[in-house]
C-alpha cells in the first residue's frame, strides 16, 4: 500500500489540520503521523508552523501515543527556513522567529514517546534541524542534506549537527554548504537507512507500529534515560537507568509486558514446529 492509499484510508478515521494549516496529524492504531503541508513552498519553515509543531508536540504528551512518525507532503521534505518572510523584517522580528524554531525543535526532541522521521528529497537547514530532533530518520533513496545557514548570512545547526556527525564534519558542512546524498548520509549517522520510494514510508510506517507496541512505561522510560544520559559519564549515567529500573518496578506494566512477551514466544514456537 503506498503512503497516498494509506491517508486516504486514514481520513475516516480523522485527518486533522493544524490552526494554521501547515502539518496535518492522523492517528493510524498507535502511530500519531505528523505530515508538514506546505508543498506549495517545498515544506519551508515559517513562524506559523514552528507554532503548529510546538503546539502539537505539547498535545502529544498531553495523551501520548505509543510512537510518533513525521512525514512531509509533496517532493520535499523541507527546503530550509521560508526565507520570502523576512522580508522587511527587523532584526527583533528575525530573534522572534529563531526563538520559535528553537521552541519547535526542542518540543519534538523532548517528547516522551519515540519520533521517527521519513524524509525524501531534499533536507535543508532548518529541515535537517527537525529530522535531527528525532530519535532517528529513515529517507527514500533520492534523499540529500545540505546546511547553507552560513551562505544564507545567517547561524544555525551548529549543536545538533555536530553531536551527531562530529564536530569536524559540521565545520565542513557549515562552511562549504556542500551536499550530502544517500549513502553519505548513512555513514555520517543522518539517517539510519535508505529505502527505495517504493517500499520507504511503508517501512517507516511499520517500525513506528513496532515501538508502539512496546509497554508504554518501559518505551519512555528507556528513551528518557538514553537522553539524560547521552552527555554525562558512564557511571552518572548507570545511575540514570537505575533510577529508570527503579520507577519501572514500582509500576505493574512490566509484569504484562513479560507476559505478553512469553506468549508471543510460545506463539512462534508453535508456528516454527507447525512448518
Amino acid at each position: 500500500m503506498s503512503r497516498r492509499q494509506m491517508t486516504h484510508a486514514a481520513q475516516d478515521a480523522g485527518l486533522v489540520p493544524s490552526p494554521r494549516n501547515t502539518l496535518t496529524t492522523e492517528r493510524l492504531g498507535e502511530v500519531l503521523v505528523v505530515t508538514l503541508n506546505r508543498p506549495e513552498a517545498r515544506n519551508a519553515v515559517n513562524f506559523e508552523l514552528c507554532h503548529d509543531l510546538s503546539e502539537t508536540f505539547a498535545s502529544i504528551d498531553a495523551e501520548p501515543p505509543g510512537a510518533v512518525l513525521i512525514g512531509a507532503n509533496g517532493p520535499t521534505f523541507c527546503a530550509g527556513a521560508d526565507l520570502k518572510e523576512r522580508r522587511d523584517k527587523d532584526a527583533a522580528w528575525i530573534r522572534k522567529r529563531r526563538l520559535a524554531s528553537f521552541a519547535a525543535y526542542r518540543a519534538i526532541l523532548r517528547c516522551r514517546v519515540p519520533v521517527i522521521a521519513y524524509l525524501q528529497g531534499a533536507v535543508v537547514g532548518s529541515g535537517g534541524e527537525i529530522a535531527l530532533s528525532c530519535d532517528f530518520a529513515y529517507a527514500q533513496d533520492n534523499v540529500s542534506f545540505r546546511y547553507p545557514e552560513v551562505h544564507w548570512g545567517t547561524i544555525g545547526a551548529t549543536q545538533r549537527l555536530q553531536r551527531v556527525v562530529g564536530m569536524r564534519k559540521a565545520k565542513e558542512l557549515l562552511f562549504t554548504n556542500s551536499m550530502v546524498r544517500s549513502d553519505e548520509a548513512v555513514e555520517l549517522g543522518l539517517v539510519q537507512k535508505v529505502l527505495s520510494a517504493a517500499e520507504g514510508w511503508e517501512f517507516a510506517l511499520q517500525t513506528a507500529q513496532t515501538m508502539a507496541q512496546a509497554p508504554t512505561s518501559a518505551m519512555q522510560l528507556t528513551k528518557s534515560a538514553i537522553d539524560s544520559g547521552s552527555e554525562v559519564s558512564l557511571d552518572q549515567g548507570l545511575d540514570i537507568e537505575l533510577r529508570a529500573i527503579e520507577t519501572n518496578l514500582a509500576q505493574s506494566e512490566w509484569k504484562q509486558g513479560l507476559a505478553d512477551f512469553e506468549a508471543r514466544n510460545d506463539e512462534n514456537t508453535t508456528t516454527e514446529v507447525r512448518k
